[in-house]
């Protein structure tokens, strides 16, 4: 048993800690103060493991001052920054979703140098709305007589439904009551919009005749909403969007279909599953269709609306809309990641996400076996990695239940465990993240991006050497 309190006795100061060479090599970059505060938290970390008696790998004053600069390092760098992702998830919700293509990049960049023309017309230089930027591009790839962007598709939804249905009953079928991360729960967001959630149908089937019993003077809105992250099999039925848009228009009433992640074209042309799409939606009669701008879509975080110019109209009027609307940066990318989709037959080359989700088999195997033949060349005997066969997420609340073949490369190591490799990883510069299975540090190249690489291995070098210090 280790004697505890005579480790305790033996920390360093932090005084010590400042003074060592690994933290001044870095000091003249930082305020004094944090480094004294990377200082201190190093050695109250090594403490607090101490008195949990799970001790760190070293708690000499050399490993210390090691972890110092480390936290250092970390805290001068942007809070908010770039970061590997190793593990598998295309549409990581963690890590940002999906990486901009590089015209949208450099259409951020374009438009965060300086000022923009954000609502101003160049030809009459009077006041635009902002959706301007990307309207056009919205109808001529749907059709859509109208468009509003907000910060995310919740925000649509609440916007939606309180413009057309506050006071008033919303129908919609119980096999379409979603619950998305973060607890989102679509019976609250209609509540939240004023409005009265009316259930028809059971869950596993709904007829259009369930809409039409459910209607009553008081009905608004009929909603669809798409299963966007679950899946009903086996003894199903559901309506289809066009008889709910009939019916609709027949009681004059409203059809709303929410999308969920938005997929412009048919997927289906790709080689992954059909989903359905917007183009599609408008066209079989839905007056008003929302959906997110970073799942299938491939752009930033925000909820685009769709469709008849009267009811949107009527949704700028709403104060809602004032708090929900997106600002310069997202417009700039949403409008280059909808320039893309104007030439179809690009997208798995141009187009970020649909390049990770297209990625082949064959050309992920050979990056996986350079890299494991790499760690296992550079990592001086304390890494072992190995090839295995995987599977890759879509994610995102994405293509429920479809998984993508891939080759991962499974990481362990004699020196250190798996949970503690993989932080390892992630506070490396830049983080890496990775999953944990069986024991093992998993990496899969679907989701790394092909210069990245390199990054991952010089990680696993500066790990092996500091490992070896300690």
């Amino acid at each position: 048993m280790a004697d505890v309190p005579a480790l305790l006795r033996a920390l360093p100061r932090v005084d010590e800690v400042l003074a060592h060479q690994r933290l001044t090599a870095i000091s003249q970059e930082a305020p004094r103060a944090l480094c004294r505060q990377a200082a201190r938290a190093a050695v109250e970390e090594a403490r607090s493991l101490l008195l949990r008696g799970d001790p760190p790998a070293g708690l000499t004053l050399d490993a210390i001052a090691a972890r110092a600069a480390q936290i250092l390092r970390r805290r001068l760098r942007p809070h908010l920054s770039r970061a590997i992702n190793a593990t598998g998830i295309v549409l990581h919700t963690g890590l940002g979703r999906a990486p901009f293509s590089s015209s949208a990049q450099a259409a951020l960049a374009e438009v965060a140098a300086g000022y923009c023309n954000l609502q101003a017309d160049l030809e009459t230089g009077q006041r635009m709305p902002r959706e301007s930027h990307v309207h056009w591009l919205f109808q001529e790839l749907t059709g859509a007589e109208a468009t509003l962007v907000v910060n995310n598709n919740a925000a649509a939804t609440v916007l939606v439904l309180n413009t057309l249905a506050a006071g008033k009953e919303v129908i919609v079928s119980r096999g379409e009551m979603v619950e998305i991360g973060g607890s989102f729960r679509l019976p609250e967001i209609i509540a939240l919009a004023g409005c009265r959630l009316v259930e028809v149908g059971c869950t596993n089937r709904t007829h259009l005749r369930d809409y039409e019993n459910g209607i009553t003077p008081e009905t608004a809105v009929l909603l669809a909403v798409h299963q966007s992250n679950y899946r009903i099999e086996g003894f199903t039925s559901q309506v289809e969007i066009g008889e709910l848009a009939a019916l609709a228009r027949a009681r004059g009433l409203i059809c709303v279909h929410d999308l969920g992640s938005g997929a412009l074209v048919d997927l289906a042309g790709y080689g992954l599953p059909r989903e359905p799409t917007v183009p599609d939606s408008l066209a079989a009669g839905a007056e008003v269709v929302l959906f997110s701008g970073d799942k299938l879509l491939g752009g930033p975080q925000c909820g685009v609306i769709l469709g008849n110019e009267d009811a949107l109209a009527a949704m700028r009027r709403n104060p809602f809309y004032r708090a929900f609307r997106v600002g310069k940066l997202t417009l700039s990318v949403l409008e280059a990641t909808l320039r893309l989709f104007l030439e179809p037959e690009s997208l798995p080359k141009k187009h970020g996400l649909m390049a990770l989700l297209l990625c082949s088999p064959e050309a992920i195997r050979e990056r996986a076996e350079a890299l494991a033949r790499e760690a296992q060349s550079r990592g001086g005997g304390w890494l072992r990695a190995e090839v295995q066969e995987g599977e890759s997420e879509v994610g995102g609340g994405s293509l429920a239940g479809h998984s993508l073949p891939t080759t991962v490369v499974a990481l362990r190591s004699d020196r250190v465990s798996s949970g503690e490799l993989a932080r390892l990883l992630r506070l490396s510069e830049p983080p890496i993240f990775a999953r944990v299975h069986r024991d093992r540090v998993v990496l899969d190249p679907r989701t790394v991006l092909p210069d990245e690489d390199a990054t991952i291995l010089a990680a696993l070098a500066r790990m092996g050497a500091d490992l070896q210090d300690q």
